[in-house]
């Protein structure tokens, strides 16, 4: 069992301190539990990544924003963070008598200036939508003065504990007369994007995604560019969920505040994203790969050699994206065109897409499983891949995207987890050793093929954690949040 919530923050603008002539800071509040976990320490530099673009008052309410934010402790855990962000009056700053009438009747004139305040969960969990509801919640008590007790709603959401996988499903309450229903992943290794994947492709184009898909494999740094905080955020999910089995190892910083921009200096490869207000300032970079996700483009530096899947792989993952994405593409040119059927689910079809990369992936490491090596030399021992053996039995000894692959710290991971015989197996373990050969006899059979993308996608989308009700009352005031 795991936490729901580790920590609940209330972070807001620091009027006594300022980082520039127009820019303020923020200071925590309030905090829940105020000591820390002893097996999860609290997040430092939090007020940072609230206001990613920096802490600035503003002349009108905005509308509450939400997006989530990925930080990376010491030994490699990641805590998301999510963030609700609204704006409050600074009466005291503007509140002032104006006009003898005002005076005599004692009206003070409405402030015009607002001061953000965001409200952060941060967990070991990544479920996005189950967090933004339990902040819409919090939210919506907090402004509409519900007569609820906040202290109870957010000691209950920090209290609650729930399996951290394998399907179960969790019935809770906040406190709020309300009733939650959380459906855990079946197994935790498998990604859960909701629809990230087909966002990315619908804002980016099959082209330019396999290009960034290519060059984290082969550990080039990528950059993306937005001016929606959390387009960034579910971007940089999509890219690695495609890698799946494999697990991105570098800096991964979805959402990086404007103090750190010095980051993107680093030497080594990453998965970052900015704002789109920074773009002047990230277009110096040399070696970056710059991905523009609201015009939909990259930006390729002349110095970076981008090795490409081998063919017929690449050929073959095109046409298959090219299906799943434009299922009309076949019949276009018919003179009488069969009736149109309603596209897929988004959901269902961000699960096809990803059904298609797992068929690339066991069809690239097909047979790695012979290449391994116990080697018993060490105090515990260790597990080597062959290399050179792998690439020679595909007769792809010089391959240079694969090798690259082969090379990287991602696969090093691969083996040692999955190198070992006796472990818990999942969907991709199944595909590399039972589905290989039906890939191959379904690449010149088009209707087959998406035939068993549909199945993988079917068991992709069982995986996911998206079962959660919250419909509350309140003084007989019924509310929806989700």
């Amino acid at each position: 069992m795991a936490r729901l919530a580790d920590y609940f923050i209330v972070v807001g603008y620091d009027h006594e301190k300022t980082a520039g002539p127009a820019e303020g800071l923020g200071k925590i509040i309030q905090r829940f539990p105020q000591k820390d976990w002893e097996d999860t320490p609290f997040p430092q530099g939090i007020e940072l990544f609230c206001q990613p673009g920096g802490w600035q008052l503003s002349k009108e309410r905005k509308q509450p924003t939400f997006f989530v934010v990925v930080l990376t402790d010491i030994d490699s855990e990641r805590h998301y963070c999510s963030c609700l962000t609204f704006y409050e009056a600074e009466i005291n700053l503007q509140g002032t008598k104006e006009t003898e009438g005002e005076e005599e009747s004692g009206l003070i004139a409405p402030a015009e200036v607002f001061a953000p305040k965001s409200l952060v969960l941060v967990s070991r969990l990544d479920y996005p939508e189950i967090f933004r509801a339990c902040l819409g919640l919090i939210y919506t008590v907090y402004v509409d003065s519900l007569n609820v007790s906040l202290e109870a709603l957010i000691a209950n959401l920090c209290s609650c504990l729930v399996p951290a996988s394998g399907g179960s499903q969790k019935l809770f309450s906040l406190g709020a007369g309300d009733r939650q229903l959380i459906q855990t992943p079946l197994h935790d290794s498998l990604p859960v994007t909701g629809t990230s994947v087909a966002l990315l492709f619908q804002q980016l184009g099959i082209q330019n995604v396999l290009s960034l898909f290519c060059a984290v494999l082969t550990e080039n740094k990528v950059l993306f560019h937005s001016a929606s905080f959390q387009r960034l955020s579910d971007a940089c999910r999509a890219l690695e969920s495609l890698m799946f089995p494999l697990k991105y190892s570098y800096p991964y910083i979805p959402i990086l505040p404007a103090q750190l921009l010095e980051v993107l200096s680093s030497p080594t490869p990453f998965i970052i994203g900015v704002h789109s207000v920074f773009r002047n300032d990230i277009h110096e970079l040399l070696d970056v790969i710059i991905a523009d996700l609201d015009g939909g483009t990259i930006k390729i530096p002349e110095c970076i050699h981008l090795s490409q899947l081998p063919e017929p792989l690449l050929h073959q993952t095109q046409m298959a994206l090219s299906l799943v994405l434009h299922p009309d593409l076949e019949t276009a040119d018919y003179a009488f065109p069969p009736p149109r059927t309603a596209l897929s689910h988004t959901k269902m079809l961000d699960k096809e897409v990803r059904a298609i990369f797992l068929r690339l992936f066991a069809q690239l490491f097909q047979g790695y499983r012979s290449c391994l090596q116990l080697i018993r030399i060490h105090a515990e021992p260790v597990i080597h891949f062959h290399k050179a053996a792998f690439l020679g039995q595909r007769g792809l000894i010089e391959n240079d995207f694969l090798t690259k692959v082969l090379n990287g710290m991602a696969f090093a991971g691969f083996v040692s987890e999955r190198g070992p015989p006796f472990r818990a197996c999942d969907l991709f373990d199944e595909l590399v050793a039972f589905e290989v050969e039906r890939i191959k006899a379904d690449e010149g059979n088009p209707p087959k093929m998406i035939k068993h993308v549909r199945e993988l996608a079917e068991q992709l989308f069982k995986n996911v954690s998206l079962l959660y009700l919250l419909h509350f009352r309140i003084d007989n005031t019924e509310i929806s949040i989700f």
